[in-house]
């Protein structure tokens, strides 16, 4: 098994393991490949306000409601859809820096 070799994703499974969220750092942990690539569709169908996914956000869909996201990384053009309907838009690591339990719904 390869170690991982990206500094800012090894700083983010170290803080989720210490914050004791468990399943967050397994799928961080696992290939990248299969990292979740989840749309804004799906966001905008979420039950919570918060949403974590340890992922890619893209942008097919519309969303319109105003939620937290905290994501691996985002599209441009997710960012700015989620910018324009008054989201809050954080990494994985930078919610976990400030609030270390990070709360919300995680989409896989």
């Amino acid at each position: 098994m390869k170690r991982k070799t990206n500094p800012v994703l090894v700083q983010t499974i170290f803080l989720a393991k210490k914050a004791n969220l468990l399943d967050l750092a397994n799928k961080l942990a696992g290939s990248t490949k299969r990292h979740a690539a989840v749309n804004l569709n799906k966001i905008n169908d979420s039950k919570k306000d918060s949403v974590i996914i340890p992922g890619k956000v893209l942008s097919s869909g519309e969303i319109k409601k105003k939620c937290k996201v905290y994501a691996l990384s985002y599209s441009e053009v997710a960012m700015e859809k989620l910018k324009k309907a008054g989201c809050e838009t954080k990494t994985i690591l930078e919610g976990l820096k400030e609030n270390k339990k990070l709360e919300g719904e995680l989409l896989v």
